[in-house]
């Protein structure tokens, strides 16, 4: 199951940059993310395949960023139009997922951190 990282970093110049090149240097590929600064930190999730989440953590550790949480989350494909997320979500409400996570991954795909995976998966089949 894809894994879904959180790390805090001070909101300056080269942060971005230093987690990417630790990641890199480790091989190991990010298929999807985001980020958002408030108040000098910004605040970062990190799409991984489950096979290279230890490497991630070991990685971002050596260069001195902390990982502040881990979730497993589903990641969907969306169709490239206008209304699909909102088709996805409302499944996910009528089967009373919450949403607590979301942002685009890699190939038109979602990530959604959710209440319940197992519910999550069967409201979207």
């Amino acid at each position: 199951m894809p894994k879904d990282l959180t790390v805090v970093m001070e909101d300056r110049v080269g942060q971005l940059a230093m987690l990417g090149e630790a990641l890199g240097k480790a091989k190991v590929n990010v298929l999807g993310g985001c980020g958002i600064t408030s108040m000098g930190r910004g605040t970062i999730h990190l799409l991984f395949d489950d096979k290279a989440v230890d490497a991630a953590k070991r990685a971002l550790q050596q260069a001195g960023i902390t990982v502040q949480g881990e979730q497993d989350v589903l990641v969907q494909k969306v169709a490239d139009q206008p209304g699909a997320l909102g088709k996805l979500a409302r499944k996910l409400a009528d089967a009373g997922v919450n949403v607590n996570l979301l942002y685009l991954a890699t190939d038109t795909r979602v990530a959604f951190g959710v209440s319940d995976i197992a519910k999550a998966k069967t409201a979207l089949k």
